[in-house]
């Protein structure tokens, strides 16, 4: 039941992912990051399997940061977009990866982007995108909410609508939620949204 969604607004974008860990009818962990910080100013949030989704999202980042360092430049959101849906449409035909990106950036010369990238390699560039099944949920909020000139403020209303949807409509419905944000100041980490702890180990 896994919920990944981002939207851009006005000098920034975000990206809210579940932080369930989930296997079958076990839920193994409920405070799983799934939004990786890729570098200074850029985000990947991902849904799929966990295996593929850790493996396929700590490639990419390293693959970043050694492109900045061999280069002396980090790449742009786009080109970081596009290499990411290279690496996918490679692997499609030898040992695909189960994972779909929904990957955020900002860029000092074209502001905040935003990409949707699926497990079959498919690139686009959005404002507004939702995976798993809360999009269905998230996505209608978004069709009706949002605008592109809308304030972080603003956005964080409208991605509690979504969360609170998303809880209230799902039948196995993820409790908890991370909210990132990236923006002229870096990506970093903006909020949880709790309703289980997890239980301290004995």
């Amino acid at each position: 039941m896994e919920c990944v969604f981002g939207l851009v607004g006005k000098g920034f974008a975000l990206v809210v992912a579940d932080t369930s860990a989930v296997h079958s009818i076990l839920v193994h962990k409920s405070n799983e990051d799934k939004v990786m910080i890729l570098d200074s100013h850029k985000l990947m949030g991902a849904s799929g399997e966990a295996g593929d989704r850790v493996q396929f999202t700590e490639y990419i980042q390293k693959n970043v940061a050694l492109y900045q360092f061999r280069n002396g430049i980090p790449l742009t959101t786009a080109a970081t977009a596009s290499f990411t849906r290279g690496e996918l449409a490679t692997a499609l035909r030898k040992n695909p990866y189960s994972v779909n990106i929904v990957l955020a950036g900002y860029d000092k010369e074209t502001g905040p982007s935003m990409f949707y990238i699926d497990y079959i390699a498919s690139l686009h560039k959005v404002d507004k995108v939702a995976f798993g099944y809360g999009s269905y949920f998230s996505l209608a909020m978004m069709d009706r909410h949002y605008r592109k000139d809308m304030t972080i403020e603003e956005a964080i209303e409208l991605v509690d609508k979504c969360i609170l949807e998303i809880r209230s409509r799902l039948v196995v419905a993820p409790p908890n939620f991370v909210i990132k944000i990236v923006d002229e100041n870096g990506a970093r980490e903006y909020a949880w949204r709790e309703t289980v702890k997890e239980a301290p180990v004995a």
